[in-house]
């Protein structure tokens, strides 16, 4: 099948491949409809008693439910002509349920029984489509057997349920039949639930159908509807049906691409217009529908999700609306398409499809009575489920926005109110009221033609509405600043045309509105990816090594993309780049090179963008978020309109055949058993079969002629994209076969290995993200992620979590089934607490795991699953399932727990096996364990997804302050305090009671630690104390940091100093050499042990040479430079840069050690003494106003002014902290370069260092200086604790 080039585009290259007759076979008689019946059946059962019982008698259960006539039974398709075509073989079970896809319908002649229209799609396995077009009515029954059957049903039903009985609402499981039935009073329903013999006459549902190789909606339709009306009028039609039937199957051709062509229908001609190959592709539905239908904002909603890849079930009574909404929406898509599974109309056997743990689009039929909170989805967490019937939209949680909504709505609302729909959508949509809006009340009678009128007749109601609408239009004119004279004259040209369109005008309306909105929607794309062929990345190796390695490359440089694009657009396009369709758009772009063989898809596309690059030639990187509307909507509709106003083909008309004497006769209103002998061979020789050309060649022609417009290219390159990428979408369409439990099975086994394989690429990718440049050069992907997108790829795992955990549900509860197993397994724990070592309250953490044991003192956490979920729980910002489950993924992520948390899950086989079907994922026990050791690869790197996130929630926070156990610390009398600050917010200060050591205390999120401020009121006789270093965790993310210290805080101990800050480094885990170091602090360890100069004993303070210290202040200057060079959410802490350990601070106290003069025993010289003197040279020199120069002077004074500010702060900082405080302010302000070449030259220099002093070296000192000037690019902002009290 593959092989021919699919799609039915054949050789012949005929308008229809079958004329289809489905209905009901009275050989063999009333068949209950098993499969349907059972589904209905569940569904009802589980109303009843939430899914307790199990379905041993379902068809009897079923259908004694049911009245008799609201039953299923089975419809059989019962005449195709011709039997079988090469290049479309047929496809019986598939036609048969989507002709008729809740089976067979009967009523009586109390019921209404206009006929309804629909149509369908058939995917391929290769992914080529076939379309079908149904026309349903009802024939009276005749056979006598049948009726004296459905008599005996009633009499067994009413001997079952006395129909009084019945509470009214009984009704609503019943509706079967394609119209609603709104019949809920006891009266109606007994006219219902009845049926006599001798006086009623029962109906039965039937159906013809054409099945065609490309979309013509609008043409099928009127022939089918010319066909019945043939059967139904009063007057037989000029010719036998065999004649039209034989004319559109073997002698109208399909139009050429960018033509049109008339044919005969058995009333009057009937016409269709192909777009050529550099138009939109052929699509044949009324958008104008779905607008009104759904109003704008919810198609754009609707639009984003497809756009993201969500689960969309589509929710109608009216099987063509499920149809046009699907097709409108993957039409807009433009240039992409949807890539899963594709079943617009999912028929009743097919329920279990629901469950599928991948991207669908769908389409469930409603019947009219039950409400939305009736039905079972299995999984809604990330679902989009529109309820088209009433204007209803329910979204997945945090669906980002779609770029310029608000302009791209506005828009569009210009469009749609120039034809006279209103924006929001109609309400009361049955076609009628649309009419009323462009005022037509004139083909009120034939209005049924759309098919969606739920065989109400208009009723006069809607005659009123009409003024009603009018004034809410002008309403909505006047709102969104259109002013009506425009729209007038927007009108006007349309309509005064000297030229004369071929079609009716309605017909060249809805073409005008089509093509209007469809080419609004394409320019959104146009626009947003004008520039996307800069960013693709071409691969180096031949195709072949290419596709073989096809998952491990990347296709497209997503992280310069979109650090060109807007802000507001990043959360949208973040997560776009990583769907399904975009990468195979990719794809097809690598895969052609040349302008031949290059999809038309994507032909189209690219001359699209030229043009736009033509048209404003910026560089690709200034980019504005200015809203570019549509401008190619003139130049696109004239070519429909040239199409329509001269037709290109005239097909011959239908003729009498070579039919036997007597045949073709029929009788009135029945649709006749037609001649297959006329009707199973097409003419010998035909000029639109070609068969004379050469097989070879017809085959080429025929694939050429399929890609134009079906949007599918059937050759190697297609094949090549589709096993390259298939993750999990390998089933577009279910098989529509007889359902065993086998096919089921199978069905179930693909969905796990995609789930499996998704998961593996999911993983990978996330660690390729965050590991950053190192994967880079290793030659994984790209270079940097930035916040947004990594909170898109923890999105997604989430959404796959999600997906894998509805897999084969047993009963859903909640909206998302992980929280749902989780509060499972949450209350199984609280009843039996002592489970093994997995008790409630967990299993310590072993002392690898983390370093929180690293001092002797703080406990360390339990990891437990339980109180994980607490942490959630009392969250009270989380309102919803999803939410709580979204965010326990995200604090196992950031505890590096998630594999072994949901391995604790999972390893509670009973409860898996109460919630779960045997086929579900997680009963698989080898993808189970693979899924597992995939997540477990998160452990190697540190995200900080849970804080970065939550930033407004209490958090708990665990502090130890270690004092050295030498000296004296028991002896503190003084009141100690201490002051947290992170990278969100800062505690303030806090009192600590004296003498403890450990405390805990609550508050608001600070994100990452970053430094402590802790210090004391020097109350009491022993104000003196000596800490070694100080830990925090958090304790539910579990994440500790270390603040070392080793200095006094007491006045005349050290620098007299009573308050310190700082700085503080996240534990990782593992190392015992750490844990050895906590213990007992070596002297060097802290970054500001070196810092006791001549403080305890001279002699214990390494000496550097120059060397070495030119060597850290490079250090440390390359760490902020890099610091700066990072993208913004991926920098660390800058304090940590500025006064960590090897930082800025401690270099530069290093080059003003070196060489300073040792004072006299007992006496403490600091830095900052040094400092002070020379500001005090400087002032007194200002004073006498001995100017050497002004820059000079300058320097001088700002000098001055800073260091009289640190003396005059309020806090007791001490000499060392004053010191911190200078060169911080100085590397803010851009002048610690000046001030060191200032200081170099200052007689006190000379008075307190000794001649081999780095700072009197003048070679060195223009090196340090050359070296402080490269930071004055950088905007460096200080974190509010480090320059508390100072306000310069």
């Amino acid at each position: 099948m593959s092989g021919t080039g699919g799609g039915g585009s054949s050789a012949p290259g005929r308008f229809a491949d079958y004329f289809v007759i489905c209905g009901l076979d009275t050989e063999t008689g009333l068949e209950p409809d098993e499969l349907s019946a059972l589904c209905q059946y569940i569904q009802a059962s589980k109303t009843r008693d939430g899914a307790g019982c199990f379905i041993a008698s379902a068809v009897e259960g079923e259908n004694f439910e049911q009245t008799p006539l609201r039953r299923t039974f089975k419809s059989k398709v019962l005449a195709r002509y011709p039997e079988n075509v090469e290049w479309n073989p047929f496809d019986q079970d598939a036609v048969g349920m989507l002709c008729m896809p809740k089976g067979l319908a009967f009523k009586t002649q109390a019921d209404s029984r206009d006929p309804q229209f629909h149509s369908f799609i058939i995917t391929r396995e290769d992914g080529s489509r076939t379309f079908g077009f149904a026309l349903t009515f009802y024939e009276e029954v005749t056979s006598k057997q049948i009726c004296s059957a459905m008599q005996t049903l009633y009499h067994m039903h009413n001997a079952e349920y006395d129909i009084l009985q019945i509470p009214p609402t009984n009704d609503k499981d019943s509706c079967s039949s394609i119209e609603d039935c709104n019949g809920t009073s006891v009266s109606k329903l007994q006219r219902f639930n009845s049926y006599d013999i001798s006086r009623d006459t029962l109906y039965v549902s039937k159906c013809i159908c054409l099945i065609t190789p490309m979309s013509f909606m609008k043409a099928c339709k009127k022939v089918l509807e010319q066909l019945h009306q043939a059967v139904t009028s009063p007057q037989p039609p000029p010719l036998p049906l065999e004649s039209y039937i034989y004319n559109i199957l073997y002698e109208v051709p399909l139009p050429p691409a960018g033509r049109s062509l008339k044919f005969s229908g058995v009333y009057g001609p009937i016409i269709c217009q192909r777009p050529s190959t550099s138009e939109l592709p052929l699509f044949d539905f009324p958008v104008k529908e779905v607008f009104e239908l759904l109003g704008v904002e919810n198609v754009v909603q609707l639009f984003t999700c497809a756009l993201l890849e969500f689960q969309i079930l589509l929710y109608s009574q009216h099987y063509q609306r499920l149809m046009t909404v699907a097709e409108t929406i993957t039409a807009l898509m433009f240039p992409f398409q949807w890539q899963h599974v594709y079943v617009p109309i999912l028929p009743a056997s097919l329920l279990h499809f629901l469950d599928a743990p991948v991207p669908y689009l769908m389409g469930l039929h409603s019947n009219g009575l039950d409400d939305r909170s009736k039905l079972e989805l299995p999984q809604e967490a990330n679902l989009c489920f529109v309820d088209v019937d009433n204007h209803f939209i329910e979204l997945p949680e945090d669906l980002p926005q779609f770029p310029n909504k608000l302009e791209f709505i506005q828009e569009i609302s210009e469009i749609l109110m120039a034809f006279g729909i209103p924006p929001e959508g109609n309400l009361h949509c049955s076609e009628s009221a649309s009419k009323m809006k462009n005022l037509r009340a004139c083909d009120i009678v034939s209005d049924k033609r759309n098919g969606n009128i739920a065989g109400s007749p208009l009723n006069s109601y809607e005659l009123l509405k009409e003024n009603e609408t009018i004034a809410r239009l002008q309403a909505l004119v006047k709102r969104t600043g259109v002013s009506l004279e425009k729209l007038e004259v927007r009108e006007e040209t349309s309509s005064n045309k000297d030229l004369k369109v071929q079609c009716d005008e309605e017909e060249f309306r809805v073409y005008q509105l089509n093509i209007q909105i469809r080419e609004v929607f394409a320019n959104r794309f146009t626009q947003m990816f004008a520039d996307y062929e800069v960013f693709v990345i071409q691969p180096s190796q031949d195709k072949e090594s290419w596709f073989t390695n096809r998952e491990q490359m990347q296709n497209f440089d997503k992280a310069s993309f979109l650090s060109d694009q807007p802000e507001p657009y990043l959360p949208f396009l973040s997560r776009f780049l990583e769907t399904q369709m975009f990468a195979s758009f990719i794809d097809n772009k690598i895969m052609c090179h040349d302008e031949d063989d290059k999809d038309p898809i994507l032909r189209v596309f690219d001359s699209r963008v030229d043009k736009i690059r033509l048209l404003n030639v910026r560089t690709p990187t200034l980019r504005t978020s200015m809203y570019q509307k549509c401008t190619t909507i003139d130049e696109a509709e004239k070519a429909i309109e040239l199409r329509l106003v001269k037709i290109d083909h005239t097909a011959v008309h239908p003729h009498l055949l070579d039919m036997k004497i007597g045949q073709g006769k029929y009788e009135l209103g029945f649709f006749p058993k037609l001649q297959s002998d006329v009707l199973s061979i097409g003419p010998a020789s035909n000029k639109w079969t070609k068969r004379n050309a050469p097989a070879q060649w017809r085959r080429k022609d025929r694939q050429k002629q399929h890609t134009e417009h079906l949007r599918l290219d059937n050759d190697q390159r297609e094949k090549y994209i589709q096993e390259a990428r298939n993750l999990g979408s390998t089933i577009r369409q279910p098989k529509l076969s007889n359902l065993s439990p086998s096919v089921i099975a199978q069905t179930n086994w693909k969905f796990v290995e995609g789930l499996l394989k998704e998961c593996r690429n999911k993983t990978k990718r996330m660690l390729v993200e965050k590991m950053g440049r190192e994967a880079v050069e290793l030659g994984h992907g790209e270079v940097n992620i930035t916040g947004v997108e990594e909170n898109t790829l923890i999105a997604s795992l989430c959404d796959l979590l999600e997906r894998i955990w509805s897999h084969g549900l047993q009963v859903k509860q909640g909206k998302s089934a992980l929280w749902s197993h989780l509060l499972h397994y949450q209350e199984n724990r609280q009843r039996k607490p002592t489970s093994g070592s997995f008790s409630t309250s967990g299993v310590l953490l072993d002392s690898e795991r983390r370093k929180s044991d690293a001092s002797p003192a703080m406990s360390p956490l339990r990891i437990s699953l339980i109180q994980d979920m607490r942490h959630i729980q009392n969250i009270g910002e989380i309102k919803t399932d999803v939410g709580k489950a979204r965010a326990w993924v995200r604090l196992s992520m950031e505890k590096k727990l998630l594999s072994r948390h949901l391995k604790q899950l999972l390893s509670d086989l009973e409860l898996t096996k109460k919630l779960y079907k045997r086929y579900a994922f997680l009963r698989c026990d080898d993808e189970k364990e693979q899924f597992l050791y995939h997540l477990l690869s998160f452990n190697a790197v540190d995200y900080f997804c849970f804080t970065n996130v939550f930033t407004t929630i209490l958090i708990p926070y665990h502090i130890l302050i270690v004092p050295s156990k030498k000296l004296g610390g028991s002896m503190f009398t003084a009141n100690p305090w201490i002051c947290i600050s992170g990278e969100l917010s800062e505690t303030g200060v806090l009192q600590i009671p004296r003498n403890i050591l450990e405390m805990t205390f609550e508050c608001q999120n600070l994100g990452k630690l970053t430094t402590v401020q802790i210090g004391h009121d020097n109350s009491g006789l022993y104000a003196k104390w000596l800490v070694e270093y100080v830990m925090v965790r958090n304790e539910i993310t579990g994440h500790t940091y270390k603040f070392p210290c080793g200095r006094w805080l007491g006045k005349g101990m050290d620098d007299g100093s009573l308050e310190r800050i700082l700085v503080g480094e996240l534990l990782t885990s593992h190392t015992e050499a750490d844990e050895r170091q906590c213990r007992t602090p070596p002297l060097q360890q802290s970054p500001s042990m070196i810092r006791r100069f001549v403080t305890i004993s001279p002699n214990n303070k390494p000496k550097l040479n120059t060397g070495q210290i030119q060597e850290a202040i490079g250090e440390a200057v390359n760490g902020i430079v890099k610091h700066f060079h990072k993208p913004e959410k991926e920098r660390g802490s800058l304090t940590l840069l500025l006064c960590g350990e090897s930082g800025l601070v401690s270099a530069l106290e290093q080059v003003f050690q070196h060489g300073f003069k040792s004072p006299r025993l007992f006496k403490n010289v600091f830095i900052w003494d040094f400092l002070e003197k020379a500001q005090t040279h400087y002032e007194t020199l200002d004073q006498n106003e001995i100017v050497p120069e002004e820059n000079w002077q300058t320097r001088a004074r700002s000098f001055c002014r800073f260091v009289t500010a640190i003396n005059n702060t309020p806090r007791n900082i001490g000499k060392d902290g004053k010191f911190q405080m200078l060169v911080c302010l100085g590397a803010r302000d851009h002048l610690l370069h000046h001030w060191i070449a200032l200081l170099a030259d200052c007689p006190i220099t000379a008075q307190m260092y000794e001649d081999i002093a780095l700072i009197k070296d003048h070679t060195l000192v223009n090196s340090l200086i050359r070296v402080l000037q490269t930071l004055q690019e950088f905007n460096i902002t200080l974190e509010a604790s480090l320059v508390k009290g100072i306000d310069i």
